[in-house]
């Protein structure tokens, strides 16, 4: 069975977002962006939640022609993956290889990861924590970028209590510490 993968770039006191719905602060330099490019390559199917997929449809239309390679990397990685949006508002998707579920339902989930031949990614923290509460993410990895925003929207879920175990840790030249940790499902 393939797994499903949580990844976020979060701050170093844990959120996705700072209290206004900005992450500004956390576009990866070329060292971090070529790192997530290898991490990526092997998905088959991205998980999103509206607001989550509003943001990475950007790597469907931009021109990348003019951009560093990681940049035009990562737009073909994107492209050719499949992706599935849950959404009770968006009426179409831009997008092709994307389809839209009304409601996360977390038995489909658990028939995704029997039926697919490469491993899924979970985006958004609201839904990634729906996911992580009901035990379906097997892996975590979390880029903590050096700054601190006092608040905003949590990287990981609240009430929800597992254990982790550290399967690696590295550190960039911008102070970025990429953690992986395996969830205990």
């Amino acid at each position: 069975m393939v797994k499903l993968i949580y990844s976020a770039i979060a701050s170093l006191d844990g959120y996705v977002e700072d209290r206004n719905g900005a992450f500004d602060w956390a576009a990866p330099d070329q060292e971090v962006h070529a790192f997530v490019n290898d991490l990526e390559r092997p998905i088959g199917t991205y998980l999103y939640g509206r607001r989550m997929y509003e943001t990475m449809v950007f790597w469907e239309t931009a021109s990348t022609a003019d951009q560093p390679k990681v940049i035009q990397d990562f737009a073909e990685i994107w492209q050719a993956a499949e992706k599935i949006v849950y959404s009770r508002t968006l009426a179409t998707i831009p997008t092709p290889r994307t389809r839209i579920e009304r409601d996360l339902n977390l038995d489909a989930i658990r028939q995704l990861k029997q039926t697919s031949r490469a491993d899924i990614t979970i985006g958004g923290a609201e839904l990634a924590g729906q996911a992580i509460g009901a035990g379906l993410v097997e892996e975590c990895h979390l880029f903590l970028t050096p700054v601190m925003l006092g608040g905003g929207k949590p990287a990981l879920p609240e009430n929800v209590r597992t254990p982790l175990e550290l399967l690696s840790v590295r550190r960039f030249g911008s102070g970025v510490v990429h953690l992986h940790y395996r969830l205990s499902v």
